[in-house]
Protein backbone atom coordinates (compact mmCIF):
# COMPACT_ATOMS: atom_id res chain seq x y z
CA UNK A 1 0.00 0.00 0.00
CA UNK A 2 1.33 3.43 -0.85
CA UNK A 3 0.68 6.76 0.85
CA UNK A 4 -2.03 7.76 -1.63
CA UNK A 5 -3.99 4.55 -1.03
CA UNK A 6 -3.78 4.97 2.74
CA UNK A 7 -5.63 8.30 2.51
CA UNK A 8 -8.60 6.97 0.54
CA UNK A 9 -11.97 6.25 2.11
CA UNK A 10 -13.56 6.90 5.47
CA UNK A 11 -11.63 6.57 8.73
CA UNK A 12 -13.15 3.10 9.24
CA UNK A 13 -12.16 2.04 5.73
CA UNK A 14 -8.61 3.31 6.32
CA UNK A 15 -8.38 1.25 9.52
CA UNK A 16 -9.60 -1.81 7.61
CA UNK A 17 -6.97 -1.20 4.91
CA UNK A 18 -4.28 -0.92 7.60
CA UNK A 19 -5.43 -4.13 9.30
CA UNK A 20 -5.40 -5.97 5.97
CA UNK A 21 -1.85 -4.73 5.36
CA UNK A 22 -0.71 -5.95 8.78
CA UNK A 23 -2.42 -9.33 8.31
CA UNK A 24 -0.60 -9.65 4.97
CA UNK A 25 2.79 -9.16 6.63
CA UNK A 26 3.22 -5.51 5.70
CA UNK A 27 3.71 -2.64 8.09
CA UNK A 28 1.78 0.54 8.67
CA UNK A 29 2.55 3.87 10.28
CA UNK A 30 -0.02 5.17 12.74
CA UNK A 31 0.27 8.82 13.70
CA UNK A 32 -1.11 10.42 16.80
CA UNK A 33 -2.42 13.92 17.37
CA UNK A 34 0.01 16.81 16.98
CA UNK A 35 -1.04 17.96 20.45
CA UNK A 36 0.05 14.68 22.01
CA UNK A 37 3.42 13.15 21.12
CA UNK A 38 3.12 14.20 17.46
CA UNK A 39 4.80 11.02 16.27
CA UNK A 40 4.24 8.02 14.09
CA UNK A 41 4.52 4.42 15.21
CA UNK A 42 5.65 1.74 12.77
CA UNK A 43 3.53 -1.33 13.36
CA UNK A 44 4.15 -4.89 12.16
CA UNK A 45 2.54 -8.19 13.11
CA UNK A 46 4.75 -10.29 15.38
CA UNK A 47 3.47 -13.35 13.52
CA UNK A 48 4.90 -12.13 10.19
CA UNK A 49 7.81 -10.00 11.45
CA UNK A 50 11.00 -10.40 9.40
CA UNK A 51 14.60 -9.48 10.13
CA UNK A 52 14.40 -6.85 7.37
CA UNK A 53 11.37 -5.24 8.99
CA UNK A 54 13.05 -5.30 12.40
CA UNK A 55 16.16 -3.70 10.92
CA UNK A 56 13.93 -0.95 9.51
CA UNK A 57 12.36 -0.40 12.94
CA UNK A 58 15.78 -0.16 14.57
CA UNK A 59 17.36 2.01 11.86
CA UNK A 60 14.51 4.42 11.12
CA UNK A 61 12.90 4.46 14.55
CA UNK A 62 14.55 5.45 17.77
CA UNK A 63 16.26 2.09 18.19
CA UNK A 64 13.79 1.21 20.93
CA UNK A 65 11.56 -1.65 19.84
CA UNK A 66 8.24 -1.94 21.64
CA UNK A 67 6.03 -5.01 21.78
CA UNK A 68 2.31 -4.78 22.45
CA UNK A 69 1.13 -7.41 24.92
CA UNK A 70 -2.22 -7.65 26.61
CA UNK A 71 -2.21 -7.24 30.39
CA UNK A 72 -3.15 -10.93 30.65
CA UNK A 73 -0.19 -11.98 28.48
CA UNK A 74 2.19 -9.80 30.50
CA UNK A 75 0.85 -11.42 33.68
CA UNK A 76 1.26 -14.92 32.20
CA UNK A 77 4.89 -14.10 31.42
CA UNK A 78 5.37 -12.54 34.87
CA UNK A 79 6.40 -9.20 33.40
CA UNK A 80 5.88 -6.51 36.02
CA UNK A 81 5.62 -2.85 35.12
CA UNK A 82 9.02 -1.21 34.77
CA UNK A 83 8.22 1.30 37.52
CA UNK A 84 5.61 1.39 40.26
CA UNK A 85 5.13 5.15 40.13
CA UNK A 86 4.90 6.11 36.46
CA UNK A 87 5.69 9.81 36.14
CA UNK A 88 5.98 9.72 32.34
CA UNK A 89 4.07 12.55 30.67
CA UNK A 90 1.93 10.06 28.75
CA UNK A 91 1.90 7.25 31.30
CA UNK A 92 3.36 4.70 28.91
CA UNK A 93 3.04 1.37 30.68
CA UNK A 94 6.29 -0.41 29.86
CA UNK A 95 7.06 -3.67 31.61
CA UNK A 96 10.60 -4.78 32.34
CA UNK A 97 12.56 -5.33 29.14
CA UNK A 98 12.95 -8.81 27.66
CA UNK A 99 15.25 -11.06 25.65
CA UNK A 100 14.58 -14.53 24.26
CA UNK A 101 16.13 -17.14 26.55
CA UNK A 102 17.39 -19.22 23.62
CA UNK A 103 18.73 -18.60 20.14
CA UNK A 104 20.09 -15.08 20.67
CA UNK A 105 23.60 -13.73 21.07
CA UNK A 106 23.85 -10.18 22.45
CA UNK A 107 20.15 -9.54 21.91
CA UNK A 108 20.70 -6.25 20.12
CA UNK A 109 20.66 -7.44 16.48
CA UNK A 110 17.57 -7.45 14.31
CA UNK A 111 17.64 -11.26 14.22
CA UNK A 112 17.85 -11.48 18.01
CA UNK A 113 15.02 -9.01 18.52
CA UNK A 114 12.79 -10.90 16.07
CA UNK A 115 13.46 -14.07 18.09
CA UNK A 116 12.55 -12.21 21.28
CA UNK A 117 9.32 -10.80 19.84
CA UNK A 118 8.29 -14.22 18.52
CA UNK A 119 9.18 -15.93 21.82
CA UNK A 120 7.10 -13.49 23.86
CA UNK A 121 4.13 -13.44 21.50
CA UNK A 122 3.95 -17.22 21.10
CA UNK A 123 0.59 -18.39 22.51
CA UNK A 124 2.45 -21.14 24.42
CA UNK A 125 5.17 -18.83 25.79
CA UNK A 126 6.33 -19.46 29.35
CA UNK A 127 8.21 -17.26 31.78
CA UNK A 128 11.30 -19.41 31.23
CA UNK A 129 11.29 -18.50 27.51
CA UNK A 130 12.42 -14.96 28.38
CA UNK A 131 15.30 -13.33 30.20
CA UNK A 132 15.54 -9.78 31.48
CA UNK A 133 16.72 -7.16 31.10
CA UNK A 134 16.72 -7.19 27.34
CA UNK A 135 16.41 -5.14 24.18
CA UNK A 136 12.64 -5.32 23.60
CA UNK A 137 10.20 -3.15 25.56
CA UNK A 138 6.78 -4.73 26.19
Amino acid sequence: MNHEESLKGSPIERVEIALDAIKSGNGVIVTDDENRENEGDMIFSSEHLTEEQMALLIREGSGIVCLCLTPDKADELELPLMVENNTSTYGTGFTITIEAAEGVTTGVSAADRVKTVKAASNPDAKTSDLHHPGHVFP
